[in-house]
């Protein structure tokens, strides 16, 4: 009896053409960057024609016409009239706006406040306004097992808080004022300041060096330096901060941890959509 003859599975054509393979891969590579290349281009220069994003580029007209017109069918550029002229579209600005709602600032915020709390093993907090009040919304506790008056939630002072500093001087004066206006001035210690005067005439210097400070104002030797965080509109949304028992502040540990806060806030804020400008 005879062996049927084993049958051979058909080969995939692809199998024996990696090189042809690899040069569709390539070529895809290629063609997402000139996508990407020419948009950047024209958001710089505005409204453009495929001769002179040919000459910017090094791209055959060709090749960004071609481009153009995918672009333009999936509505990310718009011809204008008869002319050769294309510019961008809304569409950009709403991938765009659709990213940064999904921009978590407490997840942000954890990788630097954990940097810092690995450098330094002192408490790190981020706190947001609250009425008449911050609020701390992100913690990392220290290593040296120092207790304040902190938690996720609590509600503490502006007035009495390097993060109620910050947040108070980057509002417009007049908006410190009404908010100082309906803060309870309790004094949490005997350096506490006592009244909205006092405050208001602390915020100037606060803006101008980039950050604030409670030494033994909230709570009796305790230090605590905060940074502002700005989201992309230019607008300070939190304050990141630092505490340390005063007896570990030197003049070059301070200088230090002003540093690393912020190091860390200009890092927040970028990923935060913020473009650093002068404050």
């Amino acid at each position: 009896m005879k062996a049927t003859p084993r049958q051979r599975k058909p080969e995939d054509p692809s199998a024996n053409e990696p090189g042809d393979a690899v040069a569709d891969k390539a070529e895809s590579v290629s063609a997402v960057d000139k996508v990407f290349t020419i948009l950047a281009a024209m958001g710089e220069l505005g409204a453009v024609g495929p001769s002179e994003l040919s000459q910017r580029l090094g791209m055959s007209k060709t090749t960004v016409h071609r481009f153009l017109q995918t672009l333009k069918g999936l509505g990310y550029v718009a011809q204008e009239g008869d002319t050769d002229r294309y510019r961008l579209t809304i569409r950009l600005f709403e991938l765009g706006a659709k990213a940064l709602e999904n921009v978590d600032l407490v997840r942000e915020a954890d990788t630097e406040m954990r940097r810092i709390g690995q450098l330094t093993r002192e408490a790190v907090h981020l706190g947001a306004f609250d009425e008449d009040a911050i609020i701390y919304i992100h913690k990392i506790d220290a290593d040296y097992g120092l207790r304040m008056q902190s938690r996720i939630g609590r509600r503490n002072p502006l007035h009495s808080t390097a993060i109620g500093k910050v947040l108070l001087a980057y509002m417009p004066p007049e908006e410190a004022r009404e908010v100082l206006s309906k803060v309870e001035f309790k004094k949490s210690t005997q350096k506490t300041l006592a009244s909205a005067e006092a405050v208001l005439s602390i915020l100037p210097r606060v803006r101008q060096q980039g950050f604030g400070e409670d030494n033994e104002e909230q709570e009796d030797g305790l230090l605590c330096i905060a940074v502002p965080v700005f989201d992309r509109f230019d607008r300070v949304i939190a304050g990141l901060s630092i505490s340390f028992p005063t007896m570990r502040c030197g003049a070059d540990t301070k200088a230090h941890y002003v540093a690393l806060l912020q190091q860390a806030g200009a890092a927040i804020s970028s990923r935060l959509g913020h473009h650093p400008a002068s404050h």
